[in-house]
C-alpha cells in the first residue's frame, strides 16, 4: 500500500501526495478497505490556503514515525473541504458536538460504517496546549479500538443519531417573519463589539453576510450603525491588504490587527458587495474605494484565463506565514522616499515593527488628523496614500508569491 493522492485533482490533496502516510481519497474503495480490514478511518479535512493545515502536515504527516503509526492502525483519508463541502459539513457538526469548537485542519476518527466517535482540529506533535501529542492520540485510539470496540461503536452510533435528530429539527424550522428579522437585528446590535468592531472575540471573522443583512435594514441609516462601524474597523485593520486590496480570512486578535494571511474568494466577493452597499447607502467615497480595490485584487490575482475565479491564496510563502505581505521600516523608507514621512504617520511605523520584528500595515491616523499634521487638505490624503500603496505593490509583486489554489468552484462563481 502507498500514498494514492498523486492523481488527485485538488491542489490541497496534491500537497500531501509525497507524504509517507498512505493517504486515500474519499471513495467507495477506501471505505470498503476500512470494512474489509476492520480498521478505523482517520479523516483529515482541510484546504490549500490553510496555515495550520500546513503546520500539522509538516509536523506529523511528513514524519516517518507518525506516518508508520497511521499506516499500521488506520485507513487514512484526505478530503479537500472545498471539493467536498458535504463531507466537511457533516463531520464539522460532529467535531463541534464533541469539542464545542471547530476549524481546520479537521481531524476525525470514524468507524468503517462512517460513524464519528472522536475528533478535533489541529493536534501537536508533542503534548501542549492542554492536548496530547498526535502520536499519543493515535496509539490511544488504536488501543481502544482493540480493547474497547463495543463502546467505540456505541459512541459512534449515539453521535450519529444525535446529528440526525438535529438535522431533522433544522429542516422543520418555521418561515422567516418580520418579527424574527426585527429580533435578529436587535440581538446583533446588543452583542456588537463597539470598542473594536465586529462580533465575538478572537479569532474574529468578517461576518460579511451579517453586515449586509444589517445594511439592508433601516439600521444602516441610524446614528450608530454596527454594520458601518464594522466595515470601518476592518478597513483600518491589518486584515485588509492596503497595498494590493482584498481581505484576509480572519483576524487572530479582536482588534482586526493581525490577520491569518490567506485570502478566500468567497470572503472577498461578499465583502466587496458589503462595501458597495455601504457606499450606495451613505455615498461616502472610502466605502467605494475599498470595494474597487478588492475587485481589482480579484481581477489581478484570482482570475482564471477562462474567466472564472480561483478559490484562494495561501497564507504562507517560502514556508513562512505572511512573508509576502509584511515589511521592515528600511524597506518602506527605500521604496517611498519623500512620501515615507506621511506614510509612517498614517500607519504608525516603528523600527521594531509590530509583529515578530516585521510590520503589518494597520491604519492608525485618519485623513483629517494627517491633513492637520502635514498642513494638507483632507481630500489630498487618499491620493497621496494611494500613490504609496501603488509604489509598494510594484515592489511586492517581485517577491515569491503565496501558492494559489486554482480550483474554479461553481458554487463560489455562481
Amino acid at each position: 500500500m502507498s500514498n494514492l493522492l498523486a492523481n488527485a485533482t485538488s491542489p490541497y490533496l496534491l500537497q500531501h501526495a509525497d507524504n509517507p502516510v498512505h493517504w486515500h481519497e474519499w471513495n467507495d474503495e477506501s471505505i470498503a478497505k476500512a470494512k474489509d480490514e476492520d480498521k478505523p478511518i482517520f479523516l483529515s479535512i482541510g484546504y490549500a490556503a490553510c496555515h495550520w493545515c500546513h503546520v500539522m502536515a509538516h509536523e506529523s504527516f511528513e514524519n516517518e514515525e507518525t506516518a508508520a503509526i497511521m499506516n499500521e492502525h488506520f485507513i487514512n483519508i484526505k478530503v479537500d473541504r472545498e471539493e467536498r463541502p458535504d463531507i466537511d459539513s457533516i463531520y464539522m457538526k460532529a467535531v463541534v458536538a464533541l469539542t464545542h469548537q471547530g476549524g481546520w485542519p479537521m481531524s476525525v476518527f470514524l468507524t468503517p460504517d462512517l460513524h464519528p466517535f472522536y475528533g478535533g482540529t489541529y493536534f501537536p506533535p508533542e503534548p501542549r496546549y492542554q492536548m496530547p501529542s498526535f502520536p499519543q492520540l493515535l496509539l490511544g485510539i488504536a488501543a481502544s479500538w482493540s480493547d474497547d470496540r463495543k463502546n467505540i461503536d456505541l459512541a459512534g452510533e449515539q453521535l450519529t443519531a444525535q446529528l440526525q435528530t438535529e438535522a431533522g429539527m433544522t429542516s422543520n424550522q418555521k418561515s422567516i417573519t418580520p418579527e424574527l428579522v426585527q429580533t435578529a437585528r436587535e440581538r446583533l446590535t446588543e452583542v456588537y463589539d463597539w470598542q473594536d468592531g465586529g462580533w465575538g472575540a478572537a479569532p474574529k471573522f468578517p461576518q460579511a453576510m451579517t453586515i449586509d443583512f444589517l445594511l439592508r435594514e433601516t439600521e444602516a441609516h441610524a446614528e450608530k450603525s454596527p454594520a458601518l462601524h464594522a466595515l470601518d474597523a476592518m478597513a483600518r485593520g491589518g486584515i485588509y491588504d492596503v497595498v494590493g486590496g482584498g481581505f484576509a480570512r480572519y483576524s487572530t486578535d479582536a482588534k482586526w490587527f493581525l490577520p491569518h494571511f490567506e485570502k478566500m474568494a468567497y470572503d472577498n466577493a461578499l465583502l466587496a458587495r458589503a462595501y458597495l452597499h455601504a457606499w450606495q447607502i451613505t455615498e461616502k467615497p472610502h466605502y467605494r474605494q475599498i470595494c474597487e480595490e478588492t475587485l481589482r485584487f480579484f481581477s489581478r490575482e484570482m482570475r482564471d484565463e477562462q474567466g472564472g475565479f480561483y478559490s484562494s491564496l495561501d497564507a504562507d510563502s517560502e514556508g513562512v506565514e505572511g512573508k509576502f505581505y509584511v515589511w521592515t521600516k528600511e524597506e518602506l523608507e527605500s521604496v517611498l522616499k519623500d512620501d515615507y514621512t506621511l506614510f509612517e504617520a498614517a500607519y504608525g511605523i516603528t523600527a521594531q515593527g509590530n509583529w515578530e520584528g516585521k510590520i503589518v500595515l494597520q491604519r492608525t491616523l485618519d485623513d483629517k488628523t494627517l491633513a492637520a499634521r502635514f498642513a494638507l487638505a483632507p481630500e489630498e490624503i487618499p491620493t497621496k496614500l494611494a500613490k504609496c500603496h501603488q509604489d509598494l505593490l510594484v515592489v511586492r509583486d517581485k517577491r515569491i508569491r503565496p501558492g494559489t489554489d486554482d480550483k474554479v468552484l461553481t458554487e463560489w462563481n455562481g
